[in-house]
């Protein structure tokens, strides 16, 4: 109520306080602009109510289990439907009933499937990825399509995840970005997939996919090998595919002791051996000479003479840090110097610095002038964790070769220690640039630690050049 102009207001009914007109319009506006009603809730609960009880819906979808009688029916809505769905909307049309026949895997989920319409949300547990994302595929859900998707990447990345399995599906689909996930969780971990189950579901075409990869993860040249051997025995592959994958192998990195047993008691050898006996004949060449001289005669930059990633003592050494959000630490570790029987006995030392919240020397305090001289101002990559890889010495290393430097960072699922995140880095570099930089290791459930510690394993490749060849 608005009081004529020159009146007072009244200080009765309950303290209610009467303002003139224009205070009053701009107080309303005012709590208009900065008030929120929110229902949302609410809204959700009643269309979760809507699709159970089927009150007013329009649409019944009856679904079929394929190769049973089994058939669930869904009192729908139309409107609801085709909001998410370009296809549900051509689908029904003028029809108040259809059929929808799905695959068993499909139908059983299709109930979650159709509450997502409804509600934007579900739960999900790893066997429902691949019938909701199916579902998702066929129905042109995106958004269901991205977010199932990205739950199979997260689920790969710790180790959960079905990845052999997860690799086929996402090849059939198209879907590239999965597929590179589940590659790499492959790469990362091939020693833990290698002894599961799943091995023996590997697609000759994903198995060739692995073995010409470099940044595989395993002990070393012979588990793969001996990898490869299981697997020929449960799948028992056509000759070529057999004598193909068998010729991925890197025999000059395997030791002319373990090759000569390989030769007298591989089953895979003593059926393809004549496939890989010039390889075989490189390796033991490769071994008996320095690989100076061999370099002279031989092009030694091919993947065969490039380490993978092995977790041997000769090739790199574990590292777990404790509470590394809070001081540097270092350690000191050794490799053999290249992976020729020539370097069986020389090493080469490395130290290794790691800081959480590393500052240039001009940027620390300890260093700095207490005479008020001011600091460059800090970039936001100085306060990121640092990590770098020296040789003790410089007078280790031999002619034609560069060492390339890994870091591989471990996370634990279900008792077993795997690889989460990789970060490579050349000769020219004593550090990785991006090493951890997306890590908040204040937080004690990060996913980069595991109880609290950071779980490193730190490996130098020698990567072999070619040298100026003596003409033949």
């Amino acid at each position: 109520m608005c009081q004529p102009q020159g009146s007072f207001p009244h200080k009765e009914w309950g303290q209610i306080l009467f303002i003139p007109c224009k205070a009053q319009r701009a107080d309303v506006g005012g709590e208009a602009a900065g008030a929120s009603i929110n229902h949302s809730q609410m809204l959700l609960q009643r269309l979760q109510d809507l699709l159970r009880q089927g009150n007013a819906s329009d649409v019944v979808l009856r679904v079929q289990a394929a190769g049973t009688d089994e058939v669930r029916a869904f009192h729908a809505h139309r409107l609801l439907l085709g909001m998410h769905s370009e296809l549900f909307r051509e689908l029904l049309g003028n029809q108040s009933e259809v059929l929808l026949q799905e695959p068993r895997d499909c139908a059983a989920v299709f109930d979650k499937f159709i509450r997502y319409l409804y509600c934007g949300e579900l739960t999900i547990l790893l066997a429902q990825a691949i019938p909701l994302h199916r579902l998702a595929t066929k129905y042109r859900v995106a958004s269901l399509q991205r977010g199932v998707a990205d739950y199979m990447r997260a689920h790969l990345a710790g180790g959960a995840g079905p990845a052999v399995g997860w690799y086929h599906y996402a090849v059939s689909t198209g879907d590239e970005a999965l597929r590179e996930s589940c590659l790499q969780f492959l790469a990362w971990n091939l020693s833990a997939v290698a002894g599961s189950a799943e091995w023996g579901a590997v697609s000759p075409e994903l198995l060739a996919q692995l073995l010409q990869r470099s940044d595989l993860v395993l002990q070393d040249e012979l588990e793969l090998f001996h990898a490869l051997e299981a697997w020929l025995g449960r799948a028992r592959p056509p000759p070529t595919v057999a004598e193909r994958a068998l010729r991925a192998i890197r025999y000059p990195m395997i030791p002319p002791a373990q090759l000569f047993q390989l030769q007298a008691r591989s089953a895979a050898l003593a059926r393809h051996g004549l496939a890989v006996a010039d390889l075989l004949l490189q390796a033991y060449q490769f071994h008996a000479a320095s690989p100076l001289h061999y370099a002279k005669f031989f092009h030694v930059n091919g993947s065969a003479f490039l380490p993978r990633n092995y977790l041997a003592p000769a090739w790199g050494a574990p590292w777990v840090i404790n509470n590394p959000a809070r001081d540097d630490r270092s350690t000191s570790f050794q490799t053999q110097l290249g992976p020729s029987g020539h370097d069986a006995g020389r090493r080469i030392t490395w130290n290794v610095l790691f800081s959480p919240r590393w500052l240039p020397v001009s940027l620390r305090p300890v260093y700095a002038d207490t005479a008020g001289t001011a600091l460059p101002a800090a970039r936001p990559e100085d306060g990121r964790p640092r990590l770098v890889v020296t040789p003790a010495s410089s007078g280790g290393d031999a002619a034609g070769v560069s060492f390339q430097k890994t870091v591989l960072v471990g996370a634990r699922h279900q008792g077993r220690l795997l690889v989460r995140h990789a970060y490579s880095f050349h000769q020219s570099s004593e550090e990785a640039g991006d090493f951890l930089a997306h890590a908040d290791l204040q937080r004690r459930n990060s996913e980069y630690l595991v109880e609290n510690a950071l779980h490193l394993h730190l490996i130098v490749k020698p990567v072999y050049h070619t040298l100026i060849r003596t003409p033949s």
